[in-house]
């Protein structure tokens, strides 16, 4: 294979790795770029941010997943650029890679919707340092509730506030709620961790808008059952820290957990394209960018519509299948000068 049909592949997340993955398989030259070494489990941060898991439970090394294919590169790098005309991605020691086609697959990060100084207060759980903070958050407001001698401190202490009714925000409230009332409910002598306070905080009508009205309602049930106290209808309107403000009223917490929507990684702003307003590209039904048929978006950056024309949901199913496809088809084409098909999309999630 000529160096001039190198593929370089930014992001090994679920997309990346998958592309990755098929293009190894037919010998394709790759480089893979990733600020990490290893490849996440994202999906499941909201249980390391709990304690329910350890961080290596859900990170492994990328060379060792792709250890059997010879021809992909893996490299531990930050990009800060593309230059699309020199075909060429810029990293931040200097280092300068030419790739022939270019799939940019970097993942999302959350979104605080104008307000991004209410990151510093209400962490979301995105990658492992953040899930560490959050777990550290927790269990350390449980121990200073345990010393303290005020019963408004103490209360104040066993309080947790999750913002945003979606699945992180339903995954991390139910979590928050076991860890409380099952994994240390006889660790402690002077506070009883399950009175613990567990608010779920949604703008919308309701929980879980992207599924089924029946699920959402099942998981409602579910959250109550667990003692977690959900209140839809009412937005956040201020975050400082240790507290929140909804309905003008100020709620006093030990621990703020952020979960309320996501948006694609600023590595967008690098191609030079149209993106829309959560910063997702919107691409061709064979994956390319529109106008850019040596440039790939994949996973939560990219903007692809279902067969009803809204987009596809920023979930582990959907950028492994875009990464699976495009690898695959990316491989006949090079090897065999097989067309780009267009890409479908097979729902394997839960059903109500």
């Amino acid at each position: 294979m000529a160096e001039t049909q190198r593929i370089v592949i930014i992001g090994a997340g679920f997309a990346g790795l998958a592309c990755a993955a098929q293009l190894g398989r037919a010998g394709v030259p790759v480089t893979l770029v990733d600020r990490t070494n290893y490849h996440l489990f994202v999906p499941l941060l909201y249980q390391v941010a709990t304690a329910a898991l350890s961080p290596a439970d859900i990170a492994r090394p990328i060379r060792r997943i792709l250890s059997r294919y010879p021809s992909v590169n893996v490299i531990m790098g930050e990009v800060v650029g593309i230059d699309r005309a020199a075909h060429t991605v810029a990293l931040a020691d200097g280092t300068r890679l030419s790739y022939a086609r270019l799939v940019v697959a970097a993942g999302s990060a959350y979104s605080y919707f104008g307000h991004d100084d209410w990151a510093k207060f209400a962490v979301g759980p995105r990658n492992l340092e953040q899930a560490r903070t959050i777990r550290a958050s927790l269990l350390s407001a449980f121990e200073r509730a345990e010393v303290t001698t005020s019963d408004a401190e103490r209360d104040v202490l066993m309080t947790t506030v999750v913002v945003g009714g979606g699945p992180t925000g339903v995954e991390m409230a139910g979590s928050i709620a076991e860890l409380a009332r099952h994994a240390l409910a006889r660790d402690f002598r002077h506070i009883d961790p399950r009175q613990a306070r567990i608010l779920l905080i949604e703008a919308g009508p309701r929980l879980l808008a992207a599924f089924p009205e029946a699920l959402a309602a099942y998981a409602r049930t579910a959250l109550e059952r667990l003692g977690v106290t959900v209140i839809t209808g009412q937005a956040v309107e201020s975050i400082e820290p240790g507290a929140v403000t909804i309905a003008g009223k100020r709620i006093a917490a030990g621990t703020i957990v952020w979960g309320a929507g996501v948006k694609a990684s600023d590595a967008g702003r690098w191609l030079g394209v149209e993106r829309a307003k959560d910063g997702r590209v919107p691409v061709n039904p064979d994956l390319s960018v529109k106008g850019a048929p040596d440039l790939f978006v994949l996973g939560d950056m990219a903007l692809f519509p279902d067969e009803k024309g809204s987009p596809l949901p920023a979930l582990a199913q959907v950028a492994k299948q875009q990464g699976t496809h495009l690898g695959k088809a990316l491989a006949a084409n090079l090897l065999h000068g097989a067309p780009l098909t267009p890409f479908h999309f097979h729902d394997r999630g839960n059903t109500a």
